[in-house]
């Protein structure tokens, strides 16, 4: 059978002789291709969105802080309030080369920020330098604290995006103005630009006000207290395996009991990625079944509807056959029924998703900046085609072979049927 134009329009009339039918068979291909590509695309989306909360901070890092004891020690009743110094950087440094940045955070709590008449309260946070390599900003104008900010303890910071969109809601760079914290002024070198969703400490990345540490022990009086100690590992490290004795290291030189895990408390952010690393692998697991799934029962309606169509065409079939059809033909014409109607509605289905992710897409767009990327790439699309494609042929190889044998059994009953009622027939040898 030639696939010509011809016989096109004549596949095409067929599927077309009872529309509600075929509607509602191409419907389930429609819908299964739509389900896979809205969650492949959307599952892509909640993935991106997920990462860009915890992006920029590194996933070798232990973060620690003091807390009231819980255990007695020394002569020490538990309950005891205590604090880190700058010498516990040293003590880090010397007995545990494993580390490789070791910084010091302080917080000084919320404070109003003024610029002109325009005012937002914020916390305050003072850092060197190093603590971005820990968690890295996101610039959007200026840049971040540098070394010589601290050295000199230079009056600057850099504010987060809800504090410079608060103060300065017609934009533009704010960069060499001066804010009003509290009753010190601060010249703005930067503006970073991170949301304030993910791993925060003191506050919310984008109501923060950073400042150079030596400027805010001075300003709050916070001699060589330290709030956090910020660390990564070098290359290779496992945190967890070396989280202990970091906990040994600062307890032998406050009198805290090593094993107290709540009176030092270790964060291992290794923990928190190798969940999302799970989350992430199982919910691309249960997009697959559901879509794949989904796909599947629409590929079985098509074959059984068109097995009912094959036997409703029974006499048309036999026609053809007697004018010459060959059992190819016939069979060849089928497929290529099954394959036209779950292509259409298959393609129906990724145009129809591909859209609706885009309309996602453009939903989560921030001040002009893409959030998260609501699609799929151009080789799942051109994938789920050619799957469509052989679901379709799949679909309706059954039917096709079915009525074929079952053509070849009539014909072969009426031929033998017809040779013993043939009158005059003699036998000989």
């Amino acid at each position: 059978m030639r696939l010509d134009l011809d016989t096109y329009k004549e596949i095409l009339d067929t599927i077309t002789r009872n529309k509600s039918r075929s509607l509602l068979t191409g419907f389930g291909v429609f819908w299964g291709v739509f389900m896979l590509i809205a969650l492949m695309g959307g599952g892509q989306g909640l993935k991106e969105m997920l990462q860009n909360n915890f992006t920029g901070f590194a996933t070798n890092t232990a973060i620690i802080w003091a807390q009231n004891t819980t255990k007695p020690y020394k002569g020490f009743n538990k309950g005891r309030s205590w604090q880190m110094e700058e010498k516990d950087l040293d003590r880090l440094r010397h007995q545990m080369p494993e580390l490789d940045v070791i910084t010091p955070l302080l917080f000084g709590g919320n404070k109003s920020v003024v610029f002109g008449d325009k005012k937002f309260s914020g916390s305050t946070q003072g850092v060197n330098p190093d603590y971005a390599q820990v968690s890295v900003p996101k610039m959007f104008y200026g840049r971040y604290i540098n070394e010589m900010d601290v050295r000199r303890q230079r009056k600057v910071c850099v504010i987060g995006k809800q504090i410079y969109k608060t103060l300065f809601p017609g934009g533009g760079d704010p960069c060499g103005k001066s804010v009003r914290v509290d009753s010190t002024y601060y010249t703005v070198v930067g503006v970073d630009y991170r949301s304030g969703n993910g791993v925060n400490f003191g506050g919310r990345a984008d109501e923060t006000i950073t400042i150079p540490q030596t400027v805010l022990r001075t300003a709050y009086n916070r001699g060589t207290a330290i709030d956090i100690i910020a660390t990564t590992g070098k290359p290779g490290v496992v945190m967890s395996s070396i989280a202990q004795r970091m906990r040994e290291t600062i307890a032998r030189a406050h009198n805290i009991d090593p094993s107290d895990e709540k009176g030092i408390m270790v964060f291992n952010t290794e923990v928190l990625f190798q969940m999302l690393d799970n989350l992430f692998k199982g919910v691309n697991f249960l997009i697959w079944l559901v879509g794949i799934g989904t796909l599947l029962a629409g590929a079985i309606g098509v074959s059984n509807i068109m097995m009912v169509t094959v036997k409703e065409r029974t006499t048309e079939i036999g026609i053809r056959r007697a004018i010459g059809a060959t059992p190819k033909m016939i069979l060849s014409q089928i497929i290529s029924e099954s394959i036209l109607l779950t292509l259409v509605a298959g393609m129906s289905g990724i145009i129809f998703g591909v859209a609706i992710l885009q309309m996602l897409e453009m939903a989560n767009t921030t001040d002009g900046i893409l959030t998260a990327h609501f699609q799929v790439d151009f080789w799942t699309a051109i994938s789920s085609a050619i799957l469509i494609c052989i679901l379709g042929g799949l679909a309706g190889l059954a039917p096709s072979s079915a009525s074929t044998q079952r053509q070849k059994r009539l014909l072969s009953s009426r031929m033998f049927s017809g040779w013993q009622r043939t009158p005059g027939m003699v036998m000989t040898s």
